[in-house]
C-alpha cells in the first residue's frame, strides 16, 4: 500500500506491488514469495512474546483473522457510590472463564463470553498487551491493524486509548504504549513512523494537529479500495516525547462538552493513524536469459523489499441518551450525530455478522473511514468499556450486543510488500559514482607522477645552476675582500701620516664637540623629566577614577539590599493584610448570625408587647415571624455542620419560596441575609434549575435595579455568577437584561469583591458562543475594561479570564466560518490592556492574557492591529518564555501560520 502524502501524490512508478491474502480454510502452500502470517499473529523475537501471543490469539474456530473484542469495567464513581449504595452492580465478571454475566434482576442473569474480561482492577499494561500488543505486532510485521474502543459515555474510553501518563506513567494508554513498542522495534535509519490525529465531527473530517484544516475529503483507490485521506497533515515522528506533544495538540483541539453523564464528554471520534514502512533485505531472485553473464549479474542485484503497515486507533465518542445525558442546544445536535455514526457502524457489524451481502459503508464517513477495519484485510481488536450502575442497564446490554456482534466478524489478512526498486536504482548509482570516482582517482594520479618528475627534473637542473652561481660569487667575494684589505692598509697609512701633522688643530676641535654634546644631553634629561610627571599624573588619575567606580558598585550593592529588604516587608504586610481580610470576613459571618438572632429577639418582643396591648390574646403569629422563627431553629440546630449543611435544612425545612420571598422584605438586613442563602444555594448545580423556575433569578436581577446597599449589590452579583455557569441561564440572563444590570453595578461600585462577583458573571457570559454579538452591543466589554481602575488582583483575573473566553469563542466561530472581520475586542479598544498586562506577576492573569493573544492572532485580519500595538513582540515572549508548554506551543503555532506577523518578524529580524 502506498504511503499518503498530504499533497496527495503516491509513488507507485518504482515499487511491486504485492499483497498475500492469508486463506482462512486453504490447504494449498503460498507462492515462494508469499509469507502467511502465524495464528498469535505476533513476531518470534522473544519467548516471552510468543508465549503471549498464544494465548492472546488463539482461536476456537482456528480463523486468525476474526475480530477480537475484550471487555472491560469501569469502577464505581463517586456518583454511583452515593445514588446506587443500596444496589448491587449490574454485571458480574468471571475473568478466570472469559465470561460475563448481565443481570436481569437479583436471581435472573444473562451469561456472555468474550476473548478477554478485564475487570476495574486491570492494569493499563494488562490492557494493553492483551488488546493491543498483538496488533502493533501484526503491524510491525507488514500487515494493517485497528484498534477500537466503543461503549456509552463516561466509561472509560478515552482512559484507555489516550490516557498520556505524564503523572503516572503506569497509566500511560493504548496509543503512547504502542508507540513507545513500535519505536523500540524499528530503525530510524531505515525506517519510517509517520502519524496523523483527526478527528470526526458533525460529518465532518477535521486535523486535530492543523485546526484550520478542518474538511478533509476521502478518497478510495477504485483498484484497489484501499482508503486515504490526502489532506491530512502527516509528521514525522522520531521519538517518544514528540509524539506525546502531538497527542497534547490534538486533545487540545478536540470538541469537549460537560454532560450530567461526564464532564469531559467527547463530542467527535478521535481516529489516530500510524504509518509504519520498514525495509527489510532482498530475497534471490532467478531469470532466465540467453546470455550466462547477465544472469550472474541479474542474481546479484537483489532489491530491497518494503513493508508497509498501518495502525488505527479509534477513540469513537460515547453513545449516550439523550434524556440522561441532559443535551440541548448546539451539545444535542452534536449527539444526534454522534448516535447516526454510531447507529451506521452498528449496521455495517449486523450486515457482517450475518454474511449479508450488501454491507452500508457508505451511510456514514466513520464506516467509510474504518471499511478495512471490519471485513476488510485488517486485523482488528476492539474493547468495550461498560460501567457497573444498574440505572444504564441498557446501555450496558446494547454496548454488550454490540461486542457479540463484532466477535462474529471475519476479516481477510494481507501482507503489504512491495519491491523497492527505486531504492536499488540509486544504490546501483551510488556505486557507479564509485567506479567513476576511483577511475578519475587513478588517472589523477597517473598526472601526478608525470608532474612529479617533470618537478623533479626541473630541481636538478635548478640546483645545478645554483652551485654554478654560488662558485662564481664565492670567487668574487674573495677577490673583493683581498681588494678591500689592501685600500684598508693604504688608508691607515694615510691616516697616521694625517695625525702627526695636525695634531693641534685635531684637539681644539675635540673640545669644542663636547661642549656641544654636554648641552644636548641637558635638553634630554629635561623632556624625559616631563614625560616622567605627566606619567604620574595619568597614574593618580586612573587610580581616583578606579576608586570612584568601586564606590559605585558599593553603592549599587546598598541599594540592591534596601530593596531586598523593602519586598521582604512588602510581602510580610501583605500576608498581614490577608490574615486581617480573613478575620473581618470571619467577625462578619458571627456579626451576621447575631444579628438574625437579635432580629428575630426583636420579632417576639414586638409580638409579645402585642398581645399584652390586647389584654393576653393567643393568637397564632403570621407567616413572616413563623418564618424567621423556622430560620433561627434551622441556625441554631445545625450550628454546628457547617455553612453548607445548615443551608441544605434551612431550604428543606423552610422552602424555596419563603425563601425568596424574603428577597422583597423591607428590612434592609432581612433581605441580606435572604439573598446570602440564594446565592449558597446557587452553588450547588443541583439547585439552580429550582431557584431559576422559581423565579430567583428575575429576584435578583431586581435586586441589583432597585437595592442601592452594596453588600446585597455584592452577594446578588455572586448569585447571578453562580447561575451563569449553566448555558441555558446565561441565556435567561441575557434575555431579562442582566448584562445591562450588571454593567451598571460595576460602573457605580467601589468595593473589589463586588467588582469581582460582577466580572465574574460577566466572564463566564463571555464564554457562550451565541451571546457575543449581544454581550458586546450591550456594553459587556466596556464594563469589563472599565472594572480594571480598581487595580484589585482578583477583579484582574476575572477581567482577563473573561476577555480570553470571549477570545476564544471568537476563534472558535472565525474557525467555523460564521464570523468575519476584525475582532469585537480590538474595536471596543481592549487591545492596549491586553498588552499591558500579558507579562503580569499574577499567574492567573497572565495566563489568561497569553491565552486571549494567542487567540486572537488566530486570524489574520487581527493581525495588523496586533503589530501597530505592540502584541507581536508579547506573543513572541510567549513562544519563548510561557511556563505552560501548551500556550507556548500555541504561540510559536501562530507565529509561524500568519504571513502577516512573519513578514513583520523578518523586518524586524526576530528568529523565534
Amino acid at each position: 500500500m502506498a504511503n499518503n502524502h498530504r499533497n496527495g501524490t503516491t509513488h507507485r512508478s518504482s515499487l511491486n506491488k504485492i499483497d498475500r491474502p492469508l486463506s482462512v480454510n486453504s490447504n494449498t502452500k503460498p507462492a515462494s514469495k508469499s509469507k502467511s502470517l502465524p495464528v498469535s499473529g505476533l513476531r518470534k523475537s522473544t519467548p516471552a512474546s510468543l508465549a503471549a501471543a498464544s494465548a492472546a490469539f488463539k482461536d476456537d474456530a482456528g480463523v486468525p483473522g476474526r475480530v477480537r473484542v475484550a471487555v472491560r469495567l469501569r469502577c464505581r464513581n463517586a456518583e454511583e457510590m452515593v445514588a446506587d449504595a443500596d444496589f448491587a452492580d449490574c454485571v458480574e465478571l468471571q475473568p478466570e472463564l472469559k465470561r460475563l454475566k448481565l443481570r436481569k434482576n437479583n436471581w435472573d442473569a444473562e451469561t456472555y463470553e468474550f476473548d478477554e474480561v478485564l475487570t476495574e482492577f486491570a492494569s493499563q499494561k494488562r490492557v494493553y498487551e492483551v488488546v493491543a500488543k498483538p496488533v502493533v505486532e501484526s503491524v510491525l510485521e507488514g500487515y494493517n491493524g485497528t484498534v477500537m474502543a466503543y461503549g456509552q459515555t463516561g466509561t472509560g474510553k478515552t482512559y484507555t486509548l489516550g490516557r498520556l501518563g505524564e503523572e503516572d506513567p503506569a497509566t500511560r494508554g493504548i496509543m503512547v504504549r504502542a508507540m513507545e513498542h513500535i519505536l523500540a522495534d524499528v530503525s530510524l535509519e531505515t525506517d519510517s513512523v509517520t502519524v496523523c490525529y483527526l478527528q470526526l465531527y458533525m460529518e465532518t473530517i477535521q486535523d486535530l494537529l492543523d485546526p484550520t484544516n478542518d474538511n478533509i475529503s476521502i478518497v478510495e483507490d477504485p483498484k484497489t479500495g484501499d482508503v486515504s485521506l490526502p489532506g491530512a497533515t502527516l509528521v514525522e515522528i522520531r521519538d517518544r516525547q514528540s509524539f506525546v506533544e502531538l497527542l497534547k495538540l490534538g486533545e487540545a483541539h478536540r470538541f469537549a462538552a460537560n454532560t450530567k453523564l461526564n464532564t469531559e464528554s467527547s463530542r467527535s471520534h478521535a481516529i489516530l493513524m500510524v504509518h509504519l514502512k520498514r525495509s527489510i533485505e532482498g530475497r534471490d531472485m532467478t531469470h532466465s536469459g540467453e546470455n550466462g553473464n547477465n544472469n550472474h549479474i541479474i542474481k546479484a542485484l537483489k532489491p530491497p523489499i518494503v513493508r508497509k503497515g498501518k495502525l488505527v486507533v479509534v477513540d469513537l465518542a460515547g453513545s449516550e441518551r439523550i434524556d440522561k445525558s441532559g443535551s440541548e442546544g448546539h451539545t444535542l445536535e452534536e449527539a444526534k450525530s454522534i448516535n447516526l455514526s454510531l447507529s451506521a457502524l452498528g449496521k455495517c457489524i449486523n450486515a457482517l455478522a450475518e454474511g449479508s451481502a450488501h454491507v452500508p459503508v457508505r451511510d456514514s464517513k466513520l464506516t467509510r473511514l474504518l471499511r478495512d477495519s471490519f471485513g476488510g484485510t485488517a486485523r482488528t481488536s476492539l474493547v468495550i468499556t461498560i460501567g457497573p450502575s444498574p440505572r444504564h442497564r441498557g446501555e450496558t446490554a446494547s454496548t454488550i450486543m454490540f461486542g457479540q456482534r463484532a466477535m462474529r466478524v471475519e476479516n481477510m489478512l494481507k501482507l503489504k510488500e512491495e519491491f523497492d526498486y527505486k531504492s536499488l536504482s540509486r544504490r546501483l548509482d551510488i556505486q557507479l559514482d564509485k567506479l567513476i570516482a576511483e577511475q578519475e582517482r587513478q588517472q589523477k594520479a597517473f598526472e601526478d607522477e608525470i608532474e612529479r618528475i617533470t618537478l623533479e627534473a626541473e630541481s636538478r637542473i635548478s640546483e645545478a645552476e645554483r652551485n654554478y652561481a654560488d662558485s662564481l660569487e664565492k670567487e668574487r667575494l674573495k677577490y673583493q675582500k683581498d681588494y678591500m684589505e689592501s685600500i684598508k692598509k693604504l688608508e691607515e697609512k694615510w691616516v697616521i701620516n694625517q695625525q702627526k701633522q695636525g695634531s693641534e688643530t685635531i684637539i681644539i676641535g675635540s673640545k669644542d664637540g663636547t661642549s656641544n654634546e654636554r648641552g644636548s644631553m641637558m635638553s634630554v634629561v629635561e623632556e624625559l623629566a616631563e614625560v616622567k610627571k605627566l606619567l604620574l599624573k595619568e597614574t593618580q588619575s586612573r587610580k581616583a577614577t578606579e576608586e570612584e567606580v568601586n564606590n559605585l558598585k558599593s553603592q549599587v550593592a546598598q541599594w540592591k539590599r534596601s530593596e531586598a529588604l523593602g519586598n521582604t516587608e512588602i510581602l510580610k504586610l501583605r500576608k498581614m493584610l490577608e490574615d486581617e481580610a480573613h478575620q473581618k470576613k470571619k467577625l462578619e459571618g458571627e456579626i451576621a448570625l447575631l444579628q438574625s438572632q437579635l432580629l428575630h429577639i426583636s420579632f417576639e418582643a414586638d409580638e409579645t408587647r402585642k398581645r399584652l396591648d390586647k389584654g393576653g390574646s393567643d393568637k397564632v403569629r403570621g407567616g413572616f415571624d413563623s418564618l424567621m422563627n423556622q430560620v433561627r431553629h434551622a441556625q441554631l440546630q445545625d450550628s454546628g455542620n457547617g455553612e453548607k449543611a445548615s443551608i441544605a435544612k434551612l431550604f428543606e425545612q423552610v422552602g424555596l419560596h419563603r425563601i425568596l420571598s424574603l428577597l422583597e422584605a423591607e428590612d434592609a438586613d432581612v433581605r441580606i441575609h435572604a439573598v446570602k442563602v440564594v446565592a449558597n444555594l446557587a452553588a450547588e448545580e443541583s439547585n439552580q434549575e429550582k431557584i431559576v423556575e422559581a423565579g430567583g433569578l428575575s429576584s435578583l436581577l431586581m435586586l441589583l435595579r432597585s437595592s442601592e446597599d452594596e453588600t446585597i449589590h455584592r452577594v446578588a452579583a455572586g448569585a447571578i455568577a453562580n447561575l451563569a455557569m449553566n448555558e441555558t441561564n446565561q441565556e435567561l440572563i441575557m434575555a431579562q437584561g442582566g448584562i445591562t444590570l450588571l454593567s451598571m453595578t460595576a460602573a457605580n461600585a467601589e468595593d473589589p469583591q463586588t467588582l469581582r462577583m460582577v466580572a465574574g458573571a460577566i466572564a463566564n457570559l463571555c464564554g457562550n458562543d451565541k451571546l457575543q454579538s449581544k454581550l458586546r452591543a450591550e456594553g459587556g466589554i466596556k464594563a469589563l475594561l472599565g472594572m480594571v481602575r480598581c487595580g484589585h488582583p482578583d477583579v484582574l483575573a476575572q477581567v482577563a479570564r473573561g476577555i480570553a473566553n470571549f477570545a476564544k469563542c471568537e476563534s472558535r466561530a472565525s474557525t467555523q466560518g460564521t464570523k468575519s472581520g476584525r475582532s469585537l475586542l480590538i474595536d471596543d479598544g481592549a487591545l492596549p490592556w491586553i498588552v499591558q498586562n500579558a507579562n503580569n506577576e499574577a499567574s492567573p492573569i497572565r495566563r489568561h492574557i497569553e491565552l486571549a493573544l494567542c487567540h486572537l492572532a488566530q486570524h489574520e485580519v487581527n493581525a495588523k492591529d496586533m503589530i501597530s500595538g505592540g502584541a507581536l513582540w508579547e506573543l513572541v515572549r510567549i513562544s519563548r518564555d510561557c511556563s505552560r508548554e501548551d500556550i507556548r506551543t500555541l504561540a510559536h503555532r501562530t507565529l509561524s501560520s500568519s504571513p502577516a506577523f512573519e513578514a513583520e518578524m523578518k523586518r524586524l529580524r526576530i528568529n523565534y
